[in-house]
């Protein structure tokens, strides 16, 4: 009998696309093709698009740069989201355009979080201790 197994993480096509949409839309971003002024204050990052495994579905974290407030660079991608995705069509060569979705990078927060849990005092303690030692198994020699 045949097993099946599902994939634990997004297909190659997945993650192919989410970087060409990932590309389209900082392209977007750098050139001013969003008329906005609360864009045109921020320069923003777009680490990362995840697509849905049907491909309709977007999700694009973006972080403006310096970690300021993300919130009104996130209402004014939401207010700009029918006219992004219709941009994002014309230049990805898709079936259908994806419906687009804009949150915020929390990667950044989280490896701060983990850097400070890293350079805490009772972490620092553990580290000072003597490391445990080994001894290799003594391999025969044929």
């Amino acid at each position: 009998m045949a097993k099946t197994s599902r994939p634990s993480g997004p297909s190659q096509r997945q993650l192919r696309i989410g970087e060409v949409i990932r590309h389209a839309l900082a392209e977007m971003l750098s050139r001013g093709d969003i008329h906005d002024d609360v864009l045109a204050k921020h320069v923003v990052t777009v680490p990362e698009v995840r697509l849905s495994s049907d491909l309709k579905l977007a999700t694009c974290f973006i972080m403006p740069l310096g970690g300021g407030d993300a919130k009104p660079v996130l209402k004014a991608l939401n207010d700009h989201k029918r006219y992004i995705r219709g941009e994002i069509a014309h230049r990805v060569n898709l079936k259908f355009a994806p419906d687009i979705r804009f949150l915020q990078d929390e990667s950044f927060a989280e490896a701060e979080r983990v850097d400070a849990i890293l350079h805490s005092e009772k972490v620092r303690q553990d580290l000072l201790k003597q490391p445990l030692r080994i001894q290799p198994d003594d391999q025969d020699d044929d």
